[in-house]
C-alpha cells in the first residue's frame, strides 16, 4: 500500500469536515462559508470589512459575494467605521447573532466529539504539527531554491 502524503491527509480530512459542516449548516439555512463568516465577525463591535478577508484567508471578491448574500438574508449590516471615515464595519443583525450562535454550537459539538475520541496528548501533537506546517509555509521554507531547508 502506498504511503499517504501529509497534504493528502490534510486535504481529505478538511473536505470531509467541510462536507459535514455543510450538511449540518443546511438545517439552519446556512452554508459552511456563511457560518465561518458569522463566526469571524465580532458580535459586539463589528469587524472592519478590510480585515475580514485576511482574517478568514479569503480573497476580496469571494468575501464580497458572501457579504452581499449575508446582507440580503438579513444576517449583517454595514455601518460607517467611526475610527476610519472611509471604512465600513460589518455588524451582525439580531438574526445574524442567532445564526452565529447556531454556527458556534455546531463547531463546539464537533470539537467536543473529537476530544471525546482523541486523547489530549494526541490533540496537542496535532496542533503542534499544524503549527509547524503553517510556520514553514509563512516563512516560505517549503519551495525554495536553497535545498538546505530540509
Amino acid at each position: 500500500m502506498k504511503e499517504v502524503t501529509i497534504d493528502y491527509a490534510l486535504r481529505a480530512t478538511w473536505q470531509a469536515v467541510a462536507r459535514l459542516y455543510n450538511e449540518e449548516a443546511k438545517h439552519f439555512d446556512l452554508t459552511m462559508a456563511l457560518g465561518f463568516t458569522l463566526l469571524s465577525i465580532d458580535p459586539k463591535t463589528g469587524t472592519p470589512s478590510t480585515s475580514l478577508g485576511p482574517k478568514m484567508g479569503m480573497e476580496a471578491t469571494s468575501l464580497s459575494r458572501i457579504l452581499k448574500s449575508m446582507e440580503q438574508k438579513g444576517l449583517i449590516e454595514r455601518k460607517p467605521n467611526p475610527a476610519d471615515g472611509r471604512g465600513v464595519l460589518i455588524h451582525l443583525t439580531d438574526f445574524g447573532l442567532e445564526k452565529r450562535k447556531d454556527s458556534k454550537d455546531v463547531v463546539l459539538r464537533f470539537n467536543e466529539v473529537v476530544k471525546h475520541h482523541v486523547s489530549e496528548e494526541k490533540l496537542k501533537h496535532f496542533f503542534e504539527v499544524t503549527e509547524v506546517i503553517n510556520k514553514l509555509i509563512s516563512d516560505k521554507k517549503i519551495y525554495t531554491k536553497d535545498t538546505s531547508n530540509k
